[in-house]
């Protein structure tokens, strides 16, 4: 089946353009970009087929036959909130020697031949709730890659020296974290508003030494497990095809009844926390929870966000603290929702000197925001960007039947994929104030600044001076 959306779109851009650039021939003038007309686009998402292995997985399948490219995909429930306690990191190596450490019989020069002479290689990437697996193999070398991949995903071999090398990397790394203060902010934003919480747990160069190499054996023993995980395949491969290929390779992967839960994290006390760091320009994160991706809020709150900062050049931070004042080079917002919390935050990265103004001004247009200052040309916008963004999710055969597994992993109603534009074109004002009322509330926000606290312009208030550990 070839997936012919993104050639779709294309002609229906030029189509409009042709159109409006011929009205204007006469005149020498070019339309705006907001002002292009078209029929609405109407896209009927193929549907992957859905398999579940005996020893639990979940497989979706959806064939392309545009190239001749297999596409193997992975999403596991774990991630570095299951790191054990003084031992952060786990994870992290986990994964990083499951990919350089051999597997099984194979060493790991043997194994690095063989991708090598794939012309290909999995990844393996852990984050703070999953852990995801992307391999791409030619048509013809599908078995073989299959093959290595199950090998790597279930026998990993660990090996001593590969190990004492990912640690030292990953300590080298931590020791230079202070040397990106964006990263370092946010990482320290996360910690202090996710609190005590597993999610604001992170690794140190003192908890990457604690790991052994057994730690890793049974991090993956315990997540990486058939029942905890959900595959898709995509390309040029058959339904048959691919069910037998993953049962033959995959099929005896033994199951594990070990895993805990981690719940997600609860409302706190909010405050203002300051790192002194001696650089020109100083970082500033706001931030709350917001809307689960499951709350009645979450499609209200998205435009919210997008209005706020997250929709880029016509947002109101950006617009307001980078383009009309001038404090800061980057600034805006984020959402990050999850099936059963949401996270909101805001940014600014200005001088030292205008701190103070920044998060003042950034404070301002959230509190209006909730005074339902929102134009309903703005919520327009929103409406119309948000969807169009939408639909560039399923550009590729490979992104249709992702986002369709990762409804099932996330637990979302079955019509989440095919309504959510309806539901961003019906939320109403009335919805948009009492979401704002429920979630801009500044008092139990979590601020945090880093910067050289002695050049900032205006002083804070109870705020808490902290000193992260390395």
């Amino acid at each position: 089946m070839k997936i012919i959306m993104k050639k779709y779109l294309l002609i229906m851009v030029i189509l409009s353009l042709v159109t409006a650039f011929s009205a204007n021939a006469e005149t020498g003038s070019l339309p705006s970009p907001d002002n292009l007309s078209y029929q609405p686009l109407q896209i009927q998402l193929p549907q992957a087929r859905r398999l579940v292995l005996d020893n639990g997985i979940i497989l979706y399948i959806l064939e392309d036959r545009e190239l001749p490219i297999v596409n193997i995909n992975a999403i596991i429930r774990t991630g570095s909130m299951y790191d054990p306690p003084g031992k952060e990191g786990t994870a992290e190596l986990t994964a990083q020697v499951m990919k350089t450490g051999g597997a099984g019989n194979i060493s790991s020069s043997q194994m690095d031949s063989s991708f090598d002479f794939l012309g290909s290689a999995p990844d393996i990437s852990i984050y703070l709730e999953s852990a995801d697996v992307s391999f791409s193999v030619l048509k013809e070398n599908m078995e073989t890659g299959i093959n290595l991949l199950s090998q790597m995903l279930i026998n990993p071999a660990f090996e001593d020296a590969k190990f004492t090398l990912a640690k030292e990397l990953t300590k080298e790394g931590l020791r230079r974290l202070k040397d990106n203060p964006q990263r370092y902010s946010f990482r320290e934003f996360n910690r202090l508003i996710y609190g005590d919480n597993e999610r604001g747990r992170y690794s140190t160069v003192k908890s990457i030494g604690r790991i052994e190499r057994e730690d890793l054996l049974l991090f993956h023993k315990t997540y990486f497990s058939p029942d905890n995980i959900m595959m898709v395949v995509t390309g040029d491969i058959t339904v048959e095809s691919a069910s037998r290929l993953i049962s033959r390779y995959f099929g005896n992967w033994k199951k594990s009844d070990t895993r805990k839960i981690v719940p997600p994290p609860q409302n706190r006390q909010g405050g203002i926390f300051c790192i002194d760091k001696e650089i020109p320009q100083s970082t500033i994160i706001i931030g709350s929870f917001a809307p689960a991706k499951k709350d009645k809020d979450y499609y209200a709150f998205t435009i919210l966000d997008f209005i706020i900062g997250s929709g880029g050049f016509s947002s109101r931070i950006f617009s307001a603290v980078r383009n009309n004042e001038g404090l800061a080079y980057s600034a805006g917002s984020f959402y990050r929702s999850r099936p059963d919390y949401g996270l909101f935050g805001a940014y600014a990265f200005t001088k030292n000197q205008t701190t103070g103004k920044a998060l003042s001004l950034i404070n301002s247009i959230i509190d209006d925001v909730k005074a339902n200052s929102v134009k309903k040309e703005e919520i327009a916008w929103a409406r119309k960007s948000i969807n169009n963004g939408f639909i560039f999710s399923f550009l590729s055969t490979r992104d249709i039947a992702w986002q369709q597994m990762k409804m099932e992993y996330d637990n979302l109603p079955a019509d989440y994929l095919t309504s959510y534009c309806d539901r961003i074109n019906n939320v109403g004002e009335e919805e948009l104030k009492k979401a704002a009322a429920r979630y801009l509330n500044k008092e139990g926000n979590t601020v945090l600044i880093l910067g050289n606290i002695k050049e900032f312009d205006n002083p804070l208030p109870g705020a808490v001076m902290i000193n992260p550990e390395e």
